[in-house]
């Protein structure tokens, strides 16, 4: 398909979907955004295939080595015999327009597609593994299921160093574990659960609870030591929206800052998951825009 087609379905894709941060907003300049999307359109579906919980593990498995496979062979240059496909035929019919702007990015910018692997490798985790009994054990994950979208995002915006992929890690990282808690009571629903169970455990909150819907105190008590390492992870961070420059820039800020707000209004509401899940909405522009704008090094 042509490229700029495929490149379109990806920010359709990206415009569909609600996230707690922007993605290939009009803050990025022009040049970045559609391989922004395209970045987002692959780790969405890919995510989306190994949730689908109406479909047995094997199957989901399958689909995961049919979505990293096409991606190489893109990259490749190699076509595949589609018509062998295991996707779904929603999946199958946005797979072209995904892979065409994928594979592009990625040659074009010099991307490391060991990033795009790691992102599969932790959605195919999530088929699996429902809990974790450490931090080490969660930030694991989240080394392969946030991290690798904040390098990918500096990379297509021209930035390789060191310093600010450890920086762009703490916030990734941070916007993870935020949306964790966020969605405490809806992934528990789903049979998953993000805080460490060496975390609520020492807080002495038991799992019953969880299954009543209750908020026990011994829950509070691990959510904010949760959130209070959250928020140390996103103190570490800031220096990646002070380390570039140009309008990318704002973009991170305005991550920085949407991410630390719904932490707040978690902290706010005394992490009552069950009965409100904070978000970002229009409201919040004005205080996200004056905050990114002026902002303190």
């Amino acid at each position: 398909m042509r490229l700029e087609d495929a490149y379109a379905a990806c920010a359709r894709l990206a415009r569909s979907h609600y996230e707690n941060f922007p993605v290939a907003s009009r803050l990025l300049p022009a040049r970045m955004r559609p391989h922004v999307a395209a970045v987002y359109a692959y780790a969405r579906l890919a995510d989306d295939i190994a949730d689908e919980g109406e479909v047995d593990a094997a199957r989901r498995h399958a689909r995961l080595d049919e979505w990293t496979s096409r991606l190489h062979a893109s990259v490749a240059g190699t076509i595949i015999d589609a018509g062998t496909s295991t996707l779904d035929s929603a999946t199958r019919e946005l797979a072209p327009a995904v892979f065409t702007a994928t594979a592009h990015t990625i040659r074009s910018i010099d991307l490391p597609i060991e990033l795009f692997d790691d992102l599969v490798s932790a959605f195919r985790q999530d088929i699996t593994v429902k809990s974790y009994d450490s931090w080490s054990s969660l930030f694991d994950y989240c080394r392969r299921s946030a991290n690798p979208v904040g390098r990918l995002v500096l990379r297509i915006g021209g930035w390789r160093s060191a310093d600010l992929d450890a920086a762009s890690d703490a916030v990734c990282t941070a916007l993870q574990l935020t949306n964790f808690w966020q969605d405490l009571a809806i992934d528990w629903r789903r049979g998953r659960l993000y805080v460490p169970a060496e975390e609520h455990q020492r807080a002495g909150a038991s799992l019953d609870a969880l299954d009543r819907g209750e908020l026990t105190d011994q829950w509070r008590q691990a959510l904010s030591q949760s959130s209070a390492r959250t928020r140390e992870l996103f103190d570490r961070g800031r220096a990646v929206c002070d380390g570039v420059t140009g309008r990318l820039r704002y973009e991170l800020r305005a991550t920085w800052l949407g991410g630390l707000r719904v932490l707040d209004q978690l902290e706010a509401s005394g992490f009552d998951v069950f009965h409100t899940r904070p978000s970002l909405g229009m409201s919040d522009v004005p205080a996200l825009a004056w905050g990114a704008v002026w902002w303190r090094r």
